[in-house]
């Protein structure tokens, strides 16, 4: 795939998913200050990039979020 043509942003969530294998909203927000993680996510689909959706809850909070890996 070609990352040239992605946006800096983009190339951040791809490199990070590459390292440490997925992503949340949180780790984009807290650990690069990216706010929008799902137009990033949508702008790797786009370039060809598989990306998976996994749906989880915390186990303390109950809260929802989506966890996004490479296919």
């Amino acid at each position: 795939m070609n990352t040239q043509s992605l946006t800096p942003q983009a190339s951040i969530v791809l490199a990070h998913m590459e390292h440490a294998g997925s992503i949340t909203q949180r780790e984009a927000m807290l650990d690069h200050s990216i706010q929008s993680l799902t137009r990033r996510i949508t702008e790797l689909n786009v370039k060809g990039f598989r990306v998976n959706r996994e749906d989880k809850k915390h186990p303390l909070t109950g809260q929802r979020y989506a966890r996004y890996s490479l296919a």
